[in-house]
């Protein structure tokens, strides 16, 4: 019985192995009521507080982040969300992607961007500058795909992220970062009593198998109307097929801003601290997800427990599947080309 125990440790000791530990950055940025910790795994935002509240949901150690596998603050890529069947085909040229669940590539595979070391290019007090390159071929996605994530902090109260990427063949870009939001202080507290406004007139429709099928649904008459404000608890247990697919929000709504920055796409307001976060960008869509997956095991920061619904994302991307739907906007990145993406979250 010893010996099993003494492997038990060592194999939790081992965790993180030495060179991971070489290679772990973390890097503080500051602005006026506003500081954030980036770490170089995952590009991910591990800390973000406003007015001294940490609204960004995660863990203490580097230890956690890869035991647990969380998209905590991530990075995700090279294509967040589903491509349905793993299937991909640019040019007439088919590809077959990684898939993981129901026969799909989710997420870009396993392990995408968020489970990377990215090298950092540059930083200084308000700004840091990421980059992973994405060898050809990784996870089935064609193309050496170089990403540069930067991350600021400004004067007037934003986190502002841009996207950079260029690629040496065709292939398909969807980058998101994937922060989970509570802004009542208390990350084991639930946030359906904070108070959501979307600019978007319709959403993404899943099948049984939360697969999109390539049709938009209008929100009006729905409890996916967010075109006013309403406390996310108000509906969310609402008899509704799509609510009862997901059990709860995770769903992409389609943007009214057509990827205008200065238009305001979304706003979550917390009642209780005053705070207010809104989102802009130059993404045609934005997933909404609440956190239904969270069941209280996994202990976060300070060792709370990460409660049902504790948690709101706002994941500005592209739809799910846009290679298989040429209806909607295409993610397809050529040699030559450079991608650009631009999401700001402003505090009040």
């Amino acid at each position: 019985m010893k010996k099993y125990i003494l492997i038990l440790a060592l194999i939790s000791i081992s965790l993180i192995s030495s060179a991971q530990q070489e290679e772990f950055k973390l890097v503080t940025l500051k602005a006026p009521n506003m500081e954030m910790k980036i770490m170089n795994y995952g590009a991910r935002i591990q800390e973000l507080k406003f007015r001294n509240t940490d609204v960004a949901l995660g863990f203490d150690s580097l230890e956690q982040y890869i035991k647990e596998r969380q998209n905590y603050g991530a990075v995700i890529g090279r294509y967040i969300g589903r491509i349905v069947g793993g299937y991909l085909n640019i040019d007439g040229r088919e590809h077959m992607l990684q898939i993981r669940h129901h026969g799909d590539c989710s997420h870009g595979g396993s392990p995408n961007f968020s489970e990377r070391f990215w090298d950092i290019l540059s930083h200084n007090d308000t700004t840091v500058t990421l980059r992973y390159v994405s060898p050809d071929g990784e996870n089935g996605f064609p193309g050496e795909l170089t990403l540069d994530v930067t991350y600021t902090l400004t004067q007037t109260q934003d986190l502002r992220i841009d996207y950079k990427a260029t690629t040496t063949k065709a292939t398909v870009v969807n980058i998101a970062n994937h922060n989970f939001f509570n802004l009542t202080g208390d990350h084991s507290a639930n946030i359906l009593d904070e108070e959501l406004w979307l600019a978007a007139d319709s959403f993404a429709v899943y099948d049984m198998s939360k697969r999109v099928t390539g049709k938009l649904a209008y929100v009006k008459d729905t409890p996916f109307d967010f075109r006013t404000p309403h406390l996310i608890g108000e509906r969310i247990d609402a008899s509704n097929s799509q609510l009862s697919i997901t059990k709860g929000y995770d769903h992409c709504f389609k943007l009214n801003t057509n990827g205008d920055l200065s238009k305001l796409a979304a706003r979550l307001v917390d009642n209780h601290t005053d705070i207010t976060v809104e989102v802009y960008t130059t993404e045609p869509a934005i997933q909404i997800y609440t956190a239904n997956g969270h069941n209280g095991y996994i202990k976060g920061k300070g060792g709370k427990p990460h409660s049902h619904r504790n948690a709101v994302c706002f994941e500005t991307m592209h739809f799910p599947d846009s290679p298989n739907n040429p209806q909607w906007p295409s993610t397809v990145l050529r040699p030559g080309e450079t991608f650009r993406s631009t999401t700001i979250f402003h505090f009040n």
